[in-house]
């Protein structure tokens, strides 16, 4: 008899168990959409997990960084102008793209106009490194 209680037991189990997973991944969504998290970089733990660190704000127009920074795009392209540590570039596809060469800029040889030249940029336009 107690063989039988058991084999009765076992697909009510199941069931049971079954129904609480559905409801459970039903639910998710409306729970997370509800919950309110930190953002990751106010968090202690986050960041001694190696999370991302939240992108600065490029500088407002005419402005442009004055040191290196985390890199934004590659640039290649020929020097049109130099004026001191502003240089113009013209890319490949015809734009110009105005570059901040400092003291922090990796280069590989003096540049002048007229060179072809492909530079690491920052959002705010400085060059980490030019070639």
């Amino acid at each position: 008899m107690e063989t039988n209680r058991k084999t009765q037991a076992l697909p009510i189990l199941i069931t049971t168990l079954a129904t609480l997973a559905i409801m459970a991944v039903a639910t998710a969504p409306a729970l997370a959409k509800n919950s309110k998290k930190s953002p990751p970089h106010s968090s202690a733990a986050a960041s001694s997990i190696g999370s991302i660190p939240a992108a600065p704000e490029a500088p407002n127009a005419g402005q442009h960084d004055s040191i290196p920074g985390p890199a934004w795009k590659t640039v290649g392209g020929t020097v049109k102008n130099i004026e001191g540590e502003i240089y113009t570039v013209e890319d490949y596809e015809g734009n110009q793209v105005t570059l901040h060469v400092g003291q922090g800029t990796k280069h590989i040889h003096k540049k002048k106009v007229g060179d072809t030249v492909r530079a690491e940029i920052t959002r705010g336009g400085f060059a980490n490194s030019i070639q």
